[in-house]
């Protein structure tokens, strides 16, 4: 069973909304007021002369910070959201995402309809062009379609193209995908992939740190990014122009210390010179799952202590009935050969040249004493 992630009844949630709430007070003002005030009750608590001396705030938005309490009503909001099936989570709840809590501007609040696992925290982004080419949408079908499998989380920002195509592909492959907005839950965006919400609050999460009814902007979409990036172990960039938003989540993930990945394209498509570009600046080259993996196994292994998560490698998938029982005979320490033998009851010969096929999958590594390991 996969431990659900679920909004705490954290006594603070009212303060929490009316903070986050405050016209004026984005990611780096919020992040400034709680080192200096430690916690959203203290921050409206105060004065509107001890907030100013808080590096950003002026005294328009402190007396907006002090009318807060009076102004904004945190009761209708989080009525309004239980009658939408809407969970609030507050930075401050345990089931908070630890990578995203990592990031130096992490949300106070993150709104959800669905359902954060811990199983989560082994996410990759698949981002891209909104203009997608065939090719493209090709490639974030194929490469999400393997972390599906593979049992990581997909997570994508809901838009046209690219995004969309990862996460139809994660949800066909029976996956688990988020979708980060930059508008409100309630204002879909864009409106026709109302559907494709629906399916991923399903059988994942759609997350906003925008209030139910507001309208994305474009100048929402950065802050998105952010998120996207901060929830995930590295960046996948399929198809992105020089000044496409994809890259904007890119540089992102490298100020995050994340990996970044990119999939080369057609020398003179306009649609891959921000993915050539991202590689000449050293991003890892893509060309198929087994990449992405390969690159993230130090900080897979990190995440299956923390939540005993078990990740399949895309090769183990397409495994007969003798394979996979061989390799599954195969522990997590070096295994002798004749250990295999006994156990699966299979004959020597069969066992031998069963090994030799997970051995060019790059599944077991021969070890000398004639044991044999898994990679």
């Amino acid at each position: 069973m996969q431990r659900k992630i679920t909004p705490s009844s954290d006594p603070q949630t009212e303060d929490w909304l009316r903070l986050c709430l405050v016209p004026g007070v984005g990611p780096r003002i919020l992040a400034e007021l709680l080192e200096y005030f430690e916690t959203p009750t203290a921050v409206l608590a105060a004065t509107a002369v001890q907030l100013q001396h808080v590096d950003g705030v002026g005294n328009r938005l402190a007396q907006s910070i002090v009318d807060a309490s009076r102004k904004i009503d945190s009761k209708k909001v989080l009525a309004e959201c239980q009658r939408e099936n809407i969970q609030i989570l507050t930075r401050s709840a345990d089931g908070y995402p630890r990578m995203l809590r990592e990031i130096p501007d992490p949300p106070g609040i993150l709104f959800l309809q669905g359902t954060l696992q811990a199983v989560d925290a082994l996410a990759i982004a698949v981002v891209g062009s909104r203009n997608a080419t065939r090719y493209g949408i090709t490639q974030a079908q194929r490469i999400a379609t393997g972390l599906a499998q593979a049992g990581i989380t997909v997570v994508a920002g809901l838009a046209r193209g690219i995004d969309a195509a990862a996460h139809r592909a994660a949800l066909a492959a029976g996956g688990r995908t988020l979708a980060v907005m930059g508008g409100g839950l309630l204002k879909i965006y864009p409106p026709e992939h109302a559907d494709l919400a629906a399916e991923i609050s399903k059988q994942g999460c759609l997350i906003s740190e925008m209030s139910p009814h507001y309208v994305a902007t474009r100048h929402a979409f950065p802050r998105r990014n952010r998120i996207i990036s901060g929830m995930t172990l590295g960046t996948l960039v399929v198809e992105a122009a020089e000044r496409s938003g994809a890259l904007i989540t890119a540089r992102q993930a490298m100020e995050q210390n994340r990996d970044v990945f990119a999939i080369p394209g057609p020398v003179d498509s306009r649609n891959a010179k921000g993915c050539h570009a991202l590689l000449r600046d050293g991003a890892a080259l893509v060309e198929s799952v087994d990449d992405i993996l390969s690159s993230l196994g130090p900080l897979i292994e990190e995440n299956q202590r923390e939540d005993g998560r078990a990740i399949r490698h895309p090769a183990e998938l397409k495994l007969n009935a003798n394979e996979t029982r061989v390799l599954q005979a195969i522990g997590s320490e070096p295994t002798l050969i004749d250990q295999i033998v006994e156990e699966t009851e299979l004959p020597t010969q069969r066992v031998l040249s069963t090994l030799s096929v997970l051995e060019v999958r790059k599944l077991v590594s021969r070890l000398p004493g004639g044991c044999v390991a898994r990679r």
